[in-house]
């Protein structure tokens, strides 16, 4: 850490946060706190709990004096994947727990949050601060993994309920467009002014070769041109890999669409809607992302490629996918003990997307941010911004 936390704005910030996390889940029953459809997605009430005992775990049970935990059985529940923590409930049982109730884990939340306000009415250390902004930026990552999983938990009922108005996406309006970044020697990474991930660390030198990134987002309406041409079944587009992930799994076209007699429809988290031909196309893997591409004449941008286009770039709706495996940069160091496992025991088999998206919290994106995940990742809100090579 090399910058300076102010103490009361890191208060309010946590307030905003712990807010925030409750506001997503709000149009929910408590019937839907629970189920969890796939592997990937965890239940609302699981992220709530979760992210509470990161602060209890991380900051109070250290840190304030007389602390006595909430319940002595949640770290075992709630701990995600903290090998140095102990023991904990396997992943994909997180669906099966019915007990603690919705009820109990919010006054759980209640609770932990009483307590780093009593933390923050007293001097905390720079060091102190620091692991508390690590738990709000922890927070704000999985509320952005509630509205997924929410989307998800609802989007593959029967009934396709709806659930909020919020997370639509808009339509691609600029005129296209190619920004070029030319030849040349580039630095990338973070500074450490400001809170940032260690994976953005350290900031370094590249060289690129010149490329362009085009200025919009690939949409619905190209999506469907692809579709329509064979694109799921031309295997010379895909990765072996992904050809081998779309027929085991009867993919044809992206998650939420639906085809009845050429008429595209999609679930948002407002329903069944007609599919916007012009909003960007969403809900597409990294298998998916290539082929496109490859099917455009294009290529997906590198990560290096993309942070230094972005400047000029706008960009937000929607995550990206790039070209880039999820590595640690030059220099990386990892912290010791529990917080060292946030990021670095995970750079294999995932790949690096950059921006942020319609879910992504407010003040939570950067330039330099690394988002990752397995190539095969549908449920997430992914899109795919083209490259091509200029010389």
């Amino acid at each position: 850490m090399t910058h300076t936390i102010d103490q009361q704005k890191l208060r309010n910030q946590f307030l905003s946060t712990r807010k925030l996390s409750e506001s997503i889940c709000k149009p929910l029953a408590v019937e839907d706190y629970i189920p969890q459809p796939i592997v990937d997605v965890s239940p609302p009430k699981w992220h709530l709990a979760h992210t509470t005992w990161f602060f209890e775990q991380f900051v109070l049970v250290p840190h304030l004096k007389k602390y006595i935990v909430f319940d002595e059985h949640f770290s075992f529940l709630f701990n995600s994947y903290y090998n140095n923590i102990g023991e904990r409930t396997l992943r994909n049982n997180r669906g099966f727990l019915s007990r603690p109730t919705v009820e109990h884990v919010y006054n759980y939340r209640a609770f932990v949050t009483k307590y780093m306000l009593q933390l923050l009415e007293g001097d905390c250390s720079q060091e102190l601060l620091y692991l508390m902004e690590v738990g709000i930026n922890h927070e704000q990552q999985h509320q952005e993994l509630l509205v997924y999983d929410i989307k998800y938990i609802l989007g593959t009922q029967p009934l396709l309920p709806k659930c909020t108005t919020n997370y639509v996406l808009k339509k691609e309006t600029q005129k296209e467009a190619w920004i070029t970044v030319e030849e040349g020697v580039y630095e990338i990474g973070a500074t450490g002014d400001s809170f940032c991930f260690d994976n953005e660390l350290q900031r370094h030198k590249v060289y690129l070769q010149s490329v362009a990134l085009r200025n919009t987002l690939v949409t619905n309406g190209e999506y469907v041109a692809f579709i329509k041409d064979g694109g799921y079944k031309n295997h010379d587009l895909w990765h072996a890999e992904g050809w081998d992930f779309i027929h085991q799994n009867d993919i044809n076209r992206p998650l939420y669409t639906k085809n009845n007699k050429d008429k595209w429809m999609a679930y948002t988290m407002n329903g069944l809607e007609a599919l916007d031909p012009k909003a960007p196309v969403s809900h597409i893997s990294f298998y998916e992302a290539f082929a496109f591409a490859e099917w455009a004449g294009c290529r997906l941008p590198t990560e290096q490629e993309w942070e230094i286009a972005a400047q000029r770039l706008e960009w937000g709706q929607l995550w990206e996918w790039t070209n880039s495996a999820y590595l640690h940069y030059p220099g990386y160091t990892k912290a010791p003990g529990a917080l060292g496992e946030y990021n670095g025991k995970f750079m294999v088999n995932q790949q690096v997307l950059r921006g942020a998206s319609i879910a992504t919290p407010p003040n939570h994106s950067r330039i330099t941010y690394r988002n990752f995940f397995h190539a095969s990742s549908r449920w997430i809100f992914s899109g795919i911004r083209l490259a091509k090579n200029t010389n």
